[in-house]
């Protein structure tokens, strides 16, 4: 059974940094792309970063890019997205997902597994 278990949210000041994990169980890295995406109440899942696990090929969402980071650690089965220079406009339940033999994506329904999500407070 596959499963993914995220971690690492908490509250920051915004400036501030985190760096969430994402454990895959159940399934061995091959052809997939894993991807991190954001909710907030009443607001539509939005994808924040992805991440090609063969080639290492990353893709982010324009008001990410060059703060966010995805990267794997294949030995692990674990992705991680590390955030630096955080806003309050990032605070979010934070969530990332497993795409079976497919290109990395930002699009939430291209994703067939899901962890629980973790929540990222940013304050001003």
């Amino acid at each position: 059974q596959v499963q993914l278990v995220e971690s690492g949210g908490g509250s920051v000041q915004a400036g501030g940094s985190l760096r969430l994990s994402c454990a895959v169980s159940g399934y061995t890295f091959s052809r997939e792309s894993m991807g991190w995406f954001r909710q907030t109440p009443g607001q539509q899942r939005e994808g924040v970063a992805s991440i090609q696990i063969s080639t290492s090929y990353t893709t982010y969402a324009d008001s990410v890019k060059g703060r966010f980071t995805i990267s794997q650690d294949g030995t692990k089965n674990t992705v991680y997205l590390t955030m630096n220079n955080l806003k309050p406009e990032d605070t979010a339940m934070y969530y990332c997902a497993l795409r079976v033999n497919g290109l990395r994506s930002l699009r939430p329904d291209s994703y067939g597994y899901w962890g629980q999500g973790t929540q990222v407070t940013v304050s001003s």
